[in-house]
């Protein structure tokens, strides 16, 4: 491409936008609302943090609770069966049932904690990136100002 074509095509850029850079974004919607069509849910890393700690806390107590739970709760079936109750039975039943659901938890909570654990890691290398990358342009730019005064 020659130069004169591509000092143009910057000319005519610069006339329909702004010389800094901008990010691209929806334009804003008419009075009346009716919402956004992708939703208006925000989050803040302090929000997923917040989560990311309390699944981790839920994890920890209810893996403790659970535990004392399901002994009390076999330990009474135990003894219920010895004595020739059929409730006995059912007890352990429902005792096995808790043990399932409970790792089920334990597990879900467990999987929240560490992907948002992960995912906050994963965005402050995006941010470093995104940064330099910025830098980058601004020092590309300048080099295009230097030539154009050449």
């Amino acid at each position: 491409m020659a130069w004169d074509e591509w000092e143009q095509l910057k000319a005519d850029a610069a006339t329909r936008q702004p010389t800094r850079t901008q990010l691209n974004h929806l334009p804003p919607e008419p009075s009346g609302g009716g919402g956004s069509p992708q939703g208006d849910l925000a989050v803040n890393q302090t929000d997923l943090a917040a989560i990311g700690d309390a699944a981790f806390e839920l994890r920890q107590h209810f893996g403790q609770a659970g535990k004392h739970a399901r002994a009390a709760s076999q330990k009474a079936a135990g003894g219920l069966r010895s004595q020739g109750f059929a409730l006995g039975g059912a007890l352990d039943h429902v005792a096995s049932r808790w043990i399932d659901q409970c790792r089920s938890l334990l597990d879900a909570t467990a999987h929240i904690s560490n992907h948002l654990d992960f995912t906050k890691g994963a965005h402050a290398g995006d941010e470093v990136h995104i940064a330099g990358t910025v830098s980058s342009i601004a020092t590309l730019d300048a080099g295009f100002s230097e030539r154009k005064s050449s």
